[in-house]
């Protein structure tokens, strides 16, 4: 017999497409609400907060196996052991809900956790303070109906942005970033002042970060997170830290990968962390440590950009906030929580109150006689001792309930006759105390919700210092960093430039970032990206890196234009171009011939010797011409008429001198960097002069101009263009003596890039400067005892070596601040001079 065929209809709503209509957007809120997003209530996922809730209910004050910890768990999450486990781990390397014991592995190097069976953990005094109250939990049933879970704890702290979360639901994710906890408790505390308060983000793992487009976390901001990075000598480099989301291992993987691809040059990478980061560089000879500190910025995750996208669930809908949003939110929700458990307490003091007063009354009064009447029920007995407090009712502040009287009868009868009514006198005066006390509190709820978070940052607060440090970061162009890494050859005839051309002429050495600027013979210019083999134009003339922006960088030239025969000069520079276009240099002619070319790196103009043809009619077919005498111009221009008779050659009489001025630099504080982009404090103008740069430790550094060099802008005291001839004047602390000494000295070495000490071995650098008739301001004293005195240090001290320790000044005072004399002081009162 044919089994009889079954027919599923598709477009019924109960079919398969009706149900996968559902289905999905079923499975996208669940994982959205039960899994991935974090409530903004207490800022835990579902799996958190069970863990917690189970935690709270194992709790005995000692440490519990994390095995048992996720057993427990799993009465509550009903997705396996892994996820909770996960997440437990996840807790407790944040260091703040949850105290470990054991290997709980290391975020910096990526070490996982001992097995569950080997770990133990704790809640801590932190999260059973402001994570549970019992009275003011939401309840709902587990997911097997067995047992009460809480709908959301009842957090009194920002908990999800100290702790920050990571989230991937379907259709959307969330990344908030961890905040410090100190901060937390300060925003919180400016909020409810109504101050304004700024939130930016703490990492455990430490380094450096640029928040400036951090955007309150919303969608579409970004920080940049770095290492820090020392450098221990010219040969060696250390990793002090590793970034937020980095471990020891993908750095160091990160770093062999770019020295692998010929973007840095290092000859050894050692991990050496134990308890602090320590990932120990040894560089290749030759190379600069400023240098490869900015390549490791720029090819490696020593430099990592963070986008946070700051969603949580809000009304059982997902949300995008600003991280100070949520502060807000919640600051407002642990004032509400302290309100709800101030008016808790209230009810229950009243209670006692109540209770308390009734039970003084029943004694008192010698009420419970009523007792030992004879009457006929028990509810007669109840009803003759509520008439019994009939007078005394007034007195009390709410109706007397069958159940207080009750509660009354049942007192054993050796209690009464050992009562003691003054202590029940006492404890209804401390009830009334107690009772005053909150009812202060609830008017005063906003002094109270700041009492409670100053009070957080007195017991939790000590060792959570921010350790992130805050800067703004300069941006590393990879192409100035790139280490030269590939060689570029030149086919001048055939007019071919590349990588692949190896049996031709070897022009440089560049990295693959570079570009190629080129020159042929016909006047055309081209600039092309590294690559294997160009064709440029044949008969090249020139070709060399090209850096955009180079205003000094001065192109000579003498061409013939083939329409006329007339030959032109013209200086030019090339600033800035579209790659692989064509540029014409000369008037347009197919015909037209470069007679003469250079490249001259600071402007130089040099002299040439031109002979003309033989057969032209010319009267003088020899003579010199001066590029001194021509203007640079864009490279367009035409330029000058040099003859209008046929060249026979041009070449080289007399090298030229420079004819720009010299390089103008600043000095840029924020970032620690010399440029010529106007930023910052001017320096002068360059050619071949040095930089002096003094440390506020006692350290000077002669230096050289180079724009790659790193200073760290903190410890600067004073940099200027060096003149060994300056005299320079310092006051430092020598702390042994207890005394301020001042010395007169001039720099007498000429070592680049060392530090030499010129101060007492353990004593601090004051005050330094290099004005020639140094006026020293100093002041002593605290408010009303304010004494300035000015000191005219060259008619003190005479100029000694850099060795020297110098003259005493005077004795050390804790009140002493120091100034050199910009502007005469504008005083009634005249500082004596000395």
């Amino acid at each position: 017999m044919a089994k009889e065929k079954k027919e599923i209809d598709l477009s019924n709503e109960n079919g398969v497409q009706g149900q996968y209509k559902t289905w999905f957007l079923d499975y996208a809120s669940y994982v959205i609400l039960e899994r991935a997003v974090p409530a903004v209530e207490d800022g835990l996922k579902p799996v958190q907060r069970r863990i917690l809730h189970a935690m709270k209910e194992m709790d005995d004050g000692r440490f519990n196996k994390v095995a048992n910890i996720i057993g427990q768990s799993m009465q509550y999450h009903p997705h396996g052991d892994a996820s909770i486990g996960e997440a437990l781990v996840n807790m407790g390397q944040k260091d703040l809900l949850i105290e470990t014991q054991g290997n709980w592995g290391d975020v910096r190097t990526g070490d996982d956790a001992a097995a569950p069976r080997y770990i133990e953990a704790r809640l801590s005094k932190f999260a059973l303070e402001v994570a549970f109250n019992a009275k003011t939990t939401e309840w709902q049933l587990s997911y097997d109906g067995r047992k009460q879970e809480p709908v959301v704890l009842p957090m009194k702290f920002p908990l999800v942005l100290a702790q920050g979360a990571d989230g991937i639901a379907v259709g959307l994710s969330t990344k908030i970033l961890p905040h410090n906890f100190i901060e937390l408790c300060e925003a919180s505390i400016k909020y409810l002042r109504g101050r304004k308060f700024e939130l930016l983000p703490d990492f455990l793992t430490g380094g450096m970060m640029d928040a400036s487009n951090y955007n309150e976390g919303k969608r579409g901001g970004k920080i940049r997170v770095r290492a820090m990075i020392e450098e221990v000598d010219k040969k060696t480099l250390v990793i002090k830290s590793v970034p937020y989301g980095v471990t020891t291992s993908s750095l160091m993987d990160s770093i062999v990968k770019a020295n692998d691809q010929g973007k840095i040059k290092i000859k050894k990478v050692t991990d050496a962390t134990a308890k602090d980061v320590e990932i120990q560089i040894e560089l290749a000879a030759g190379i600069s440590p400023d240098i490869t500190i900015d390549a490791l910025y720029a090819f490696t995750d020593c430099e990592v950009s963070i986008s946070p996208n700051c969603c949580v669930i809000v009304e059982n809908k997902p949300r995008f906030l600003g991280v100070h949003e949520l502060l807000r939110i919640s600051a407002d929700n642990t004032k509400d929580l302290l309100q709800k458990e101030l008016q808790i307490k209230l009810a229950e003091l009243e209670g006692k109150w109540h209770y308390t007063s009734l039970e003084k009354i029943f004694f008192e009064e010698k009420i419970y006689k009523e007792l030992e009447q004879k009457h006929e029920t028990w509810d007669k007995v109840i009803e003759a001792i509520d008439k019994a407090f009939g007078p005394y009712k007034k007195k009390l502040k709410r109706e007397i309930k069958r159940e207080d009287i009750i509660k009354l009868t049942e007192k054993p009868v050796r209690r009464i006759y050992r009562l003691d009514i003054n202590e029940l006198n006492e404890q209804i005066k401390n009830i009334e105390a107690d009772i005053k006390q909150v009812n202060y509190d609830l008017e005063h709820l906003t002094d109270f919700a700041v009492a409670y978070f100053e009070n957080l940052l007195k017991k939790y607060g000590k060792g959570r210092e921010r350790k992130t440090e805050i800067k703004p970061f300069d941006t590393i162009t990879a192409k100035q960093v790139a280490i030269a890494n590939t060689k570029i050859y030149v086919n001048r005839a055939e007019g071919f430039v590349g990588t692949g051309l190896k049996k031709d002429e070897l022009l440089t050495e560049c990295s693959d970032l570079d570009d190629i600027i080129v020159f042929t013979k016909r006047g055309i210019m081209k600039i092309v990206k590294v690559a294997d083999k160009v064709f440029i134009g044949k008969d090249i003339i020139h070709a060399a890196v090209f850096l955009k922006n180079d205003e000094r960088t001065t192109y000579n030239m003498i061409y013939t234009d083939g329409d006329s025969g007339t030959s032109y000069a013209k200086r030019f520079n090339v600033t800035g171009i579209t790659r692989d276009k064509e540029y014409d240099l000369t008037k347009g002619s197919d015909k037209s011939k470069v007679q003469y070319f250079s490249a001259n790196p600071n402007g130089e103009a040099e002299v040439v010797k031109i002979t003309l043809s033989p057969n032209c009619t010319a009267r003088n077919k020899e003579f010199d011409y001066y590029f001194e005498e021509l203007e640079i111009k864009g490279r367009s221009s035409m330029g000058n008429q040099v003859v209008k008779y046929p060249i026979r050659s041009v070449k080289l009489k007399e090298k030229g001198k420079s004819t720009l001025e010299g390089r103008k630099l600043w000095f840029d504080d924020v970032y620690g960097r010399l440029n010529n982009e106007q930023k910052g404090t001017y320096l002068g103008s360059f050619e071949e002069e040095k930089i002096l740069v003094i440390y506020n430790d006692g350290n000077y550094e002669i230096t050289d101009t180079e724009l790659t060099q790193r200073f760290e802008a903190d410890k600067i005291l004073l940099i200027e263009k060096f003149n060994p001839e300056k005299i320079l004047t310092a006051v430092y602390l020598d702390s042994e003596k207890g005394q301020y000494n001042v010395k007169r000295f001039k720099i007498e070495t000429t070592t680049l890039h060392s530090k030499f000490l010129f101060i007492k071995e353990g004593a601090t650098l004051e005050a330094i400067t290099s004005i020639e008739e140094p006026i020293l301001v100093v002041q002593t004293g605290r408010g009303q005892q304010i004494r300035k005195a000015k000191f005219k240090i060259n008619k003190m001290v005479e100029v000694m070596g850099w060795k020297a320790v110098g003259a005493k000044l005077m004795d050390y005072s804790k009140s002493v601040e120091m100034e050199w004399e910009k502007r005469e002081e504008d005083n009634n009162k005249q500082p004596e001079l000395f």
